[in-house]
């Protein structure tokens, strides 16, 4: 009976939606940053292999998709943590808590606290924004060229390039095309690599899209919970004064009753 007790006082302590929360983003940011770095290393392999791209002692793709993958290990472990710091304010300002640790100590800090959080989450959900609307592009070039490959037998007698100079990868001197027709061209078209990393892509960017999610449900937690603190806080005010005037008056009741005993006697 006790356990039972146990398990359902620890249920009513959990905050369901900061979990939910915390559950979608961790699994969108998992989503974004795995697919995102296979994918990544994928168009290192195409880059290589298909466009005869080299790495240059200068800033050129290969060094700045090296960069990115190091951007990705950062966002990994940075909203591992923030997470943390969400289900953690979740849990303190749940009932069950709060009834254990007393109002007054949630109140003091407890709306400095939220509005930090929504403050920085909603920094989080413009940046997330920023992210997906990045993701979407390497999608669109992925999606050209899978469709190009798709429909090799439509543009047989065209002769279309695909030129790395066109999407800035390369500097105007260079010239790092692939044609229709061509051996390469083929080669890449029946490769794994092409569909793989494109279909990488799209999961990366569906992991974004997640966390953006993720990121308005927080902000949506955030200010409920922020409103709660609030009205929490005028509430023990009100109980403070009440109880104060309630002392006021026991005492001048108290002094009444003494002078009327000191008067009778």
């Amino acid at each position: 009976m006790g356990c039972f007790e146990c398990c359902v006082k620890c249920l009513g302590v959990l905050p369901y939606a900061s979990l939910f929360a915390t559950i979608l983003l961790y699994a969108g940011v998992a989503l974004f940053c795995g697919c995102g770095h296979e994918a990544l290393s994928g168009t290192v392999t195409i880059l290589q292999n298909y466009f005869e791209v080299v790495r240059a002692e200068t800033l050129d793709v290969l060094t700045m998709i090296d960069i990115l993958k190091y951007v990705i290990y950062g966002v990994a472990a940075a909203f591992f943590v923030y997470g943390i710091l969400l289900m953690v304010e979740g849990f303190f300002t749940t009932g069950a808590i709060r009834d254990l640790y007393g109002d007054f100590k949630i109140t003091a800090c407890g709306r400095c606290v939220s509005a930090w959080f929504i403050m920085l989450t909603y920094i989080f959900f413009l940046a997330w924004l920023g992210v997906t609307a990045f993701t979407s592009l390497p999608v669109f070039m992925y999606f050209n060229i899978w469709t190009i490959c798709q429909n090799t037998t439509v543009v047989e007698g065209a002769n279309l390039c695909l030129d790395l100079r066109q999407f800035g990868m390369v500097t105007i001197g260079e010239e790092r095309k692939v044609c229709t027709g061509s051996e390469k061209f083929f080669k890449m078209c029946e490769s794994n690599e092409l569909d793989m990393t494109f279909h990488l892509f799209v999961c990366a960017l569906a992991g974004a899209g997640a966390a953006v999610i993720a990121m308005v449900h927080y902000l949506m937690v955030l200010s409920a919970n922020w409103a709660y603190v609030k009205d929490a806080c005028r509430m023990q005010k009100y109980e403070d004064i009440k109880s104060k005037e309630e002392q006021e008056l026991h005492d001048i009741h108290s002094t009444r009753s003494k002078e009327r005993l000191n008067a009778y006697t």
